[in-house]
């Protein structure tokens, strides 16, 4: 197979988008920024879906669909939100083609719409608009709503997956009738997020509270779990926002409550998209191709056969039906890969590039000695293991495959924090090193910006799980009271 990846030491970035093109992940389309999510990519998206969906029904929440279009005066209510979406929307202005003389299809001049519609970049104005209408008592409340949806973000510099003009998310939006369980709800959801990082993605994530800079627009507060790359660039990979009474109040959205008193409800706003594929690739990908950690492949095992003989193959094919039903019994994803005009090497190489998890091989001495060949796409280890029970010890070696990719990627993380207290050093870590720079920060929004104007480094997050660390700053010197996780980042 011409795999033929950019090695990732060469060119990471051209490795990335190697590999989400030639494992059939995704495609460039036509329509200018967007992408084409190929079968193998959507069936990794189909999984977090339905993993997260259930996710968010267990902590109470329900699934609503809200309009794509949004008409413009509804973003001009949140004067913040307003400013932070401004530059990256996409406007409707008529809603009708005409034939041209010339042949072909022009915009109809007079049907212009007598107020532009915004093609959706995020919700709340369009669902606390709805919510002005379902809200009136106490008894209405908490309103914890989440909707599957795709939407639009006019970007300049795409890449796939990971920034394009439209990309697939969810996005949750809850009301309460106190600013404490509001507050409450936003950090659960994060909570969330990290769980299924960790558990599902294998990947270790840092839940942290974003700068006033970084925050979401028109939040008050905005969570996150930020994830480090392999080229060590942090990837924001989720966010949840207390949004305190901004869009209630924006949009006249009051409850009774138990007195009969008026008051603004409290809101909250959360979301993970399609970029989780491409911090998926990045977190464990090597240079054969994807790697998928196994509660994510929609293929856990492939089995290869190796024969000359038509007789071969048909022993061999007999055998392998047999370890087939086997292992969906075990409640596994198998596929008996049979194809004739294909050598055994060639399919390897392939199952490698797409990232099935384990690969079985078979050929006449197998079958002779009881055994199979057991090939781990995670570690690309060999190893010969009996035929029988195969199908019931698989199942184990998956979630084995499974903790032992997160406790790698842990490690890289944990080995890529480091604490920094000149801005020098600082400098010099991110230039040789990069990963997470740990250092104080005089907590004002121009040192923020000369900093980021000075080495393009962000502040991803105050980590949650941080103490209070009296210190200067290193840019300014100035006093400081705790150290932030600064980053490059994508």
């Amino acid at each position: 197979m011409a795999k033929e990846l950019t090695a990732r030491a060469e060119d990471y970035s051209q490795w990335y988008t190697d590999l989400v093109v030639k494992a059939q992940l995704a495609d460039y389309s036509s329509v200018r920024g967007c992408m084409v999510i190929r079968p193998r990519g959507y069936a990794i998206w189909e999984k977090m879906q339905r993993t997260l969906d259930a996710m968010f029904k267990e902590t109470g929440h329900e699934n609503a669909y809200f309009p794509l279009f949004i008409p413009k005066s509804y973003l001009s209510r949140e004067a913040d939100h307003v400013e932070g979406f401004a530059k990256e929307c996409a406007v409707v202005t008529h809603y009708r083609l005409k034939t041209s003389p010339e042949g072909g299809v022009v915009v109809d001049e007079g049907a212009k719409l007598e107020e532009e519609l915004i093609v959706r970049p995020t919700s709340e104005t369009i669902i606390w608009n709805t919510y002005k209408g379902w809200i009136q008592s106490y008894r209405d409340l908490p309103l914890l709503i989440n909707q599957w949806a795709n939407v639009v973000r006019w970007e300049m510099r795409t890449r796939l997956f990971l920034r394009t003009a439209e990309f697939l998310w969810q996005e949750g939006h809850t009301a309460h009738a106190t600013r404490e369980e509001a507050v409450a709800e936003a950090q659960k959801m994060v909570g969330v997020y990290a769980k299924f990082a960790r558990e599902w993605m294998a990947v270790p994530v840092i839940v942290g509270v974003k700068s006033e800079t970084e925050r979401f627009a028109g939040a008050v507060d905005t969570y996150c779990i930020e994830a480090l790359m392999q080229d060590g660039k942090a990837l924001q990979a989720g966010t949840s926002h207390f949004l305190g009474q901004n869009f209630a109040k924006a949009f006249d959205v009051k409850y009774a409550d138990v007195n009969g008193k008026l008051e603004y409800v409290w809101a909250t706003s959360w979301g993970v998209s399609s970029r989780l594929i491409g911090a998926l690739i990045m977190t464990h990908s090597d240079d054969n191709g994807l790697v998928l950690p196994p509660r994510l492949a929609s293929v856990h095992v492939v089995i290869v056969p190796i024969y000359k003989t038509e007789e071969e193959r048909a022993q061999i094919r007999a055998c392998a039906e047999g370890l087939l039903e086997q292992l969906r019994a075990e409640g596994l994803v198998a596929k008996f890969d049979d194809r004739d005009n294909l050598k055994p090497g060639f399919k390897f190489a392939e199952h490698e590039m797409h990232g099935i998890p384990l690969r079985v091989a078979i050929g006449p001495r197998d079958l002779a000695n009881g055994t199979v060949e057991l090939a781990r796409r995670d570690t690309l280890e060999k190893r010969s293991e009996a035929l029988e029970g195969l199908a019931k010890r698989i199942p184990a070696l998956l979630e084995q495959m499974q903790q032992d990719m997160y406790n790698r990627a842990l490690g890289f993380l944990e080995s890529n924090i480091r604490r920094v207290d000149t801005y020098e050093e600082f400098k010099q870590v991110l230039d040789e090193k990069g990963g997470f720079v740990s250092a104080h920060w005089d907590g004002t929004p121009e040192t923020e910006a000369l900093i980021k104007e000075e080495t393009k480094a962000t502040i991803r997050c105050v980590p949650l799980d941080s103490t209070p660390e009296e210190g200067v700053c290193i840019r300014t010197g100035k006093p400081s009271h705790q150290r932030v996780l600064f980053a490059r980042a994508y």
